[in-house]
């Protein structure tokens, strides 16, 4: 097992354990624990991501640290946009879709202010980096 499976793997537990009081941010950006169905394990897998809010929608970037592959929770994602996320105590079952031109726009400045690297992670790789918005599921009553 590599250190940042280790690392990621660590940081899921201490999140779940202490509700989001340990792990909930990095550096100054806040984290969320998405969870997705692996698109060839179809086991469910976990990962801490940086997120923001934008009303009931939380807003993702697919960013991989500018690698030029897609991180593999969108590509789960891609594959069955279902999921759920944990925000602090709080878990959401959501439908993830990438953003549209113009709300990567409008989300972008936001995204950067809040995680400068983003803007290096794009000047990085010759993909491009996706936004991804994931919304609430509603129960019909």
């Amino acid at each position: 097992m590599n250190g940042q499976r280790i690392f990621a793997q660590t940081h899921v537990a201490l999140y779940r354990m202490s509700r989001g009081r340990l792990g909930g941010r990095f550096r100054k950006s806040p984290v969320l624990l998405l969870t997705t169905i692996g698109r060839k394990s179809r086991k469910k897998r976990t990962t801490p991501v940086l997120y923001l809010e934008d009303g009931e929608n939380l807003v993702l970037v697919a960013s991989n640290a500018g690698k030029d592959r897609d991180p593999f929770w969108w590509m789960n994602l891609k594959d069955d946009p279902s999921a759920a996320v944990q925000v602090r105590g709080r878990t959401v079952e959501v439908r993830a879709a990438q953003a549209t031109p113009e709300e990567k726009s409008r989300h972008w400045p936001s995204l950067v202010k809040m995680y400068p690297a983003y803007d290096d992670y794009q000047k990085k790789t010759e993909r491009e980096i996706p936004v991804v918005i994931l919304r609430p599921l509603r129960s019909k009553c």
